[in-house]
């Protein structure tokens, strides 16, 4: 499925992954291809990010990595629509 990722300053990320777990006001959920369409809510939490990841190397520095190889990016709030196997998190 595809990612896209959009903050205020910029799209932090797009790309092909394999699932995105995200904070949503109800609890974390994660999302894998052919997931229900959805619109929800974040909140402060981490965006996990499974697959094979590049960052654009001006936006390496708001990512990191855990110890099961997920690419986390730490948000405080946002949106998140899928539809069609395209997931766009707005994340502040």
């Amino acid at each position: 499925m595809y990612l896209e990722i959009v903050s205020p300053e910029a799209t932090l990320f797009a790309g092909e992954v394999s699932s995105v777990t995200v904070p949503g006001i109800n609890g974390e959920f994660q999302m894998l291809k052919d997931h229900a369409p959805i619109v929800s809510l974040l909140q402060k939490g981490n965006v996990q990010i499974e697959g094979n990841v590049t960052i654009d190397e001006a936006y390496e520095a708001k990512f990191s990595k855990d110890g099961n190889g997920k690419t986390i990016l730490a948000i405080t709030s946002g949106t998140i629509e899928m539809k069609d196997n395209k997931v766009i998190v707005l994340a502040d």
